[in-house]
């Protein structure tokens, strides 16, 4: 069951995608948004994503940076059963833990395959290993498990097993207060918004406001997006931006229809 915090608390996550074909555009990764997503609805800030290739040595620099920064990290790809899959090699090294042969995940692959008539392979059991003492993640779709180690829940890169895993995974995580966010439809370009949009900001430091532009073929328009973990501020800023937005409508300024609107 998911521990919900006091309404002030913050928790935080980052995200490690292991995989040579994310780098090289052969994989289009989907794992990503799918954690924002759900990290969002659980009141979870994902703070920081890195992308790392299938070596040791750069799995290993990054989890330390962020395993120490963060209240939970996740990773995915790289638990295969194939030579370039060295996730659990590198997380064990990490925690300083021997990468065993894990008893337990042994007997569900063997379990598994015997029921298909396939034969359990080295290669196959490359799936059981993990560091020594880990929590296994529960995989309903191909029964090899993921695995956690303190603050780090290890995943597979294929989405739908990713999925699968992350929806075992969240209803034991500590949560946070959720963000907030109203959205103000502005009919103008960001050259003309971004001074008084900044003052703004200035003006309401516990909020985090965004400007996204848009193009309709003809003229330039920006969505605003204030989001805050407290309603009260969140109508404070959205006043402000609505107040900002109909003194330039006074001032007859047409959105200026520019490159760099």
């Amino acid at each position: 069951m998911s521990q919900t915090a006091s309404p002030s608390t913050v928790v935080t996550a980052a995200m490690l995608a292991i995989g040579d074909e994310l780098l090289s555009g052969r994989t289009k990764d989907k794992n990503i948004s799918h954690l924002a997503d759900m990290l969002t609805l659980a009141g979870i800030d994902l703070k920081e994503v890195r992308i790392v290739s299938d070596e040791e040595e750069a799995i290993v620099e990054a989890l330390n940076a962020l395993r120490g920064r963060y209240t939970y990290v996740f990773t995915s790809g790289g638990i295969g059963p194939t030579h370039d899959d060295i996730t659990a090699d590198s997380i064990s090294r990490a925690f300083g833990l021997p990468c065993i042969h894990d008893p337990d995940a042994m007997q569900l692959l063997a379990e598994m395959y015997q029921r298909r008539e396939m034969e359990f392979t080295e290669a196959r059991q490359r799936m059981a290993r993990m560091p020594k003492g880990a929590r296994h993640i529960a995989n309903p779709v191909s029964t090899a498990p993921g695995f956690i180690v303190e603050n780090v829940y290890v995943m597979a890169g294929v989405p739908q097993v990713f999925q699968a895993m992350l929806d075992n995974v969240l209803p034991e995580l500590r949560t946070g207060s959720k963000m907030l966010s109203c959205a103000i439809a502005c009919p103008f370009g960001e050259g003309d918004i971004g001074t008084p949009l900044a003052a703004i900001q200035k003006a309401h430091p516990q909020t985090s406001i965004g400007s996204y532009p848009k193009y309709d073929g003809k003229r330039f328009s920006t969505e605003i997006v204030v989001r805050a973990r407290e309603q009260a501020e969140v109508d404070a800023a959205v006043a402000d931006v609505q107040q900002m937005v109909q003194d330039l409508e006074e001032k007859h300024l047409a959105p200026n229809g520019t490159a760099d609107a």
